[in-house]
């Protein structure tokens, strides 16, 4: 393999585990990414016993699964990420790391590794989890649920960097990431899937960012998306995920917002 091709997988491999190691002395980040996301889906299995779910062709285990993994993406990745991206540009790492040889993508994709490693396991565990808790099973196709779980982490991660781009300091991140968390818990199929709600409001609410996600996981479990409701959900998710990255080129900021 020539070393054009390893040099940037082995400058973000250096630069994940060095921020993997600054993700482990950050107690409140942590607590966010690890714990929160494995507390959140009992509230949403109280909620949903109060729904219809079987007029809408659902079950408790098909509610709950994708919902588990959306807190995941939620905090472990995005919340985690745009703390991790305000604090590094406000500790000037940022600056300092774009004097060196990565590259910028390298830098946000580098320092994204750990918050998206950590959302993985979370995803495995809970949907272990589900499957033998609500006796969800196997997915009738599985690819449609990989395919959103990487969608949700480049997504999420890019989503991120933009939040972090308007984001003055740490503290500040628990509230600049309040708009992305409700709008995707409460309008994204998480707590109320979109089949129970009116079909204008679920028209709109198919075009949040997460929801395509959740669509597709939730679809991975059932088998019952059709091939149109699947390019639909690809078409959203790609959809933001390309006004982020635009985003993030535009505005993010290497240095403290002063």
């Amino acid at each position: 393999m020539s070393t054009a091709t390893t040099a940037p997988v082995g400058r973000m491999a250096a630069l994940a585990r060095a921020e993997l190691t600054l993700l482990g002395r950050s107690r409140g980040t942590l607590f966010a990414a690890l714990f929160v996301p494995l507390i959140l889906p009992f509230s949403a299995r109280e909620a949903a016993k109060q729904m219809d779910l079987a007029e809408v062709g659902l079950t408790l285990g098909t509610v709950l699964l994708p919902a588990s993994i959306g807190f995941s993406l939620l905090y472990a990745v995005y919340v985690t990420l745009v703390s991790v991206y305000t604090a590094r540009r406000e500790e000037l790492v940022l600056k300092r790391l774009r004097t060196g040889e990565l590259r910028d993508n390298e830098i946000l994709a580098g320092a994204a590794l750990p918050a998206v490693a950590t959302g993985l396991a979370q995803c495995v565990v809970l949907t272990a989890g589900c499957a033998v808790l609500l006796d969800v099973g196997t997915p009738r196709a599985p690819h449609l649920a990989v395919l959103g779980l990487l969608l949700g982490f480049v997504l999420c991660a890019s989503l991120a960097a933009v939040t972090a781009s308007f984001t003055r300091s740490v503290e500040s991140a628990q509230v600049t990431t309040l708009p992305v968390v409700f709008l995707s818990m409460i309008f994204s199929g998480m707590f109320v899937p979109l089949e129970i709600l009116p079909d204008r409001v679920a028209s709109v609410c198919e075009l949040l960012p997460l929801t395509p996600v959740i669509t597709l996981v939730r679809g991975g479990w059932t088998g019952e998306l059709s091939a149109s409701e699947v390019l639909g959900a690809v078409a959203v998710a790609l959809a933001w995920t390309g006004v982020g990255v635009f985003a993030v080129r535009r505005w993010f900021r290497w240095e403290p917002r002063r």
